[in-house]
């Protein structure tokens, strides 16, 4: 479990000056990783970290021997098209850079006029997935979310027996995974209307999004080999925002027996940038159970789990709709609430998906599934904030919404902030709903 070191210190300050604005998302405590290049260049991808409005290009920095002789190889290794050989590392690699990283950006650092050399502004630079996703896990760890939908299908009894007991998860699909800024068209499918005896083919009417954070595997396990709660988050090299799209009319009639397929394959949006489970160290807060449900079964409880196992990142959903952009209006705030209600933890999750033998490999991604709050307001999805499509969501220019039209853009944001200790910004993930194709 990651605690606190030098590099969170609320009183440090860096050289990029960006980087010491209130509100930012990225001063120099946070440090987090994405593939990038120039915007509209033949560059190759590399690794970067940001600091403030730049981006340190690492492949650069170990050319350039721009920071401390003993974490080079680790900068050299992010010069890769992907983050995976850096991922494969390990956390003492992870903790290393970091922290050769930090003591270089602060303020009166040596290292200072070679690695300002390497810096390129976030404004000049486009982005790729951070990591080869192998595989693609997307769990179910909100019990509010879980409740609120199982009572539009099952009032009686929303909630499955099994759900306070084991993660719920199913296998997606990696190979739709795309950043930032997707445009993606909406899905076609089968649908079953209420009353018909035969589906109907065509594009999806109820397509919505699903408020998520990724969770990237960093080192992965030996096959047939599980990994227990106390090393479980040595294996995860940290969280980003992930957008679950979802078409809920097609996800309706094909679920049952085995599940979502062409309702969730079509496109997921993650934001690209990782912030390690090192930056959040601060913001842990305790995991506990409401009173009177079952705890969990030895194997996904320890004592650290209990004190500190949860994240406290607050989460906001905005919708910006063509009206708005042709208007030059702000995006409406759909949704805000935080990770720390989810009812499972990040180290729950790794070490439930391998207890039955199953290996994860650097790169592997989990969604947390949609993360709703308590009350009506922190829904992380359209179908619980419109009932189903049964109640329509008013928008602040007098438009409205059951469920995405096309030409809409969802935007996720996170954030982790308190007195005394210094922010943490996810940036943003952005998407937008194209027309379907015509066949």
């Amino acid at each position: 479990m990651s605690l606190l070191n030098e590099t969170h210190a609320p009183a440090l300050r860096s050289w990029v000056a960006s980087a010491n604005q209130p509100g930012a998302d990225f001063p120099i405590q946070n440090l987090p990783f994405a593939v990038f290049r120039r915007a509209g260049s033949d560059e190759t991808f590399r690794g970067g970290v940001a600091i403030g409005d730049q981006i340190v290009d690492l492949r650069m920095a170990a050319s350039r021997a721009a920071l401390s002789p003993q974490s080079l190889r680790f900068a050299a290794a992010c010069g890769d098209s992907s983050l995976n050989r850096f991922m494969a590392m390990g956390p003492d690699a992870w903790g290393a850079l970091r922290l050769a990283l930090s003591r270089a950006l602060r303020t009166g650092a040596p290292e200072r006029e070679l690695l300002s050399a390497c810096l390129v502004p976030q404004s000049d630079a486009e982005y790729t997935v951070p990591a080869k996703i192998g595989d693609y896990t997307d769990f179910y760890t909100s019990i509010h979310h879980a409740t609120s939908v199982g009572k539009l299908f099952r009032p009686e009894s929303p909630l499955m027996p099994n759900y306070k007991w084991v993660p719920i998860g199913y296998h997606g699909r990696a190979s739709s995974i795309q950043v930032s800024g997707q445009g993606f068209n909406r899905p076609v499918g089968q649908t079953m209307a209420p009353g018909k005896s035969e589906p109907d083919f065509g594009p999806c009417k109820r397509l919505d999004y699903e408020l998520e954070l990724g969770i990237y595997v960093g080192t992965g396990n030996q096959s047939c080999s599980s990994v227990p709660m106390d090393q479980a988050e040595s294996h995860v090299f940290g969280l980003c925002l992930l957008n679950d799209w979802s078409a809920r009319d097609v996800q309706a009639w094909e679920y049952q027996p085995l599940g979502p397929f062409l309702s969730k394959n079509f496109a997921t949006t993650v934001s690209p940038w990782i912030v390690t489970l090192e930056a959040l160290a601060p913001y842990r807060v305790p995991f506990a159970r409401p009173e009177g449900d079952p705890q969990p079964l030895p194997y996904l409880d320890t004592p650290a789990n209990r004190a500190g196992g949860a994240f406290d990142v607050q989460l906001q959903v905005l919708l910006e709709s063509e009206r708005m952009r042709s208007a030059g209006s702000a995006p409406a705030q759909l949704s805000a609430t935080s990770y720390r209600h989810a009812y499972w933890t990040v180290a729950q999750l790794l070490a439930h998906h391998t207890v039955g033998g199953c290996n994860l490999q650097p790169g592997d991604l989990f969604g947390s599934g949609t993360l709703s709050g308590p009350t009506p307001d922190q829904a992380g999805a359209l179908i619980e904030l419109t009932s189903g499509g049964k109640e329509p969501l008013s928008l602040p220019d007098g438009d409205s919404r059951t469920y995405l039209l096309d030409g809409d853009t969802v935007i996720m944001r996170g954030w982790c902030e308190k007195p005394g200790t210094a922010r943490i910004g996810f940036g943003e993930c952005r998407g937008t709903v194209l027309p379907a194709k015509q066949s």
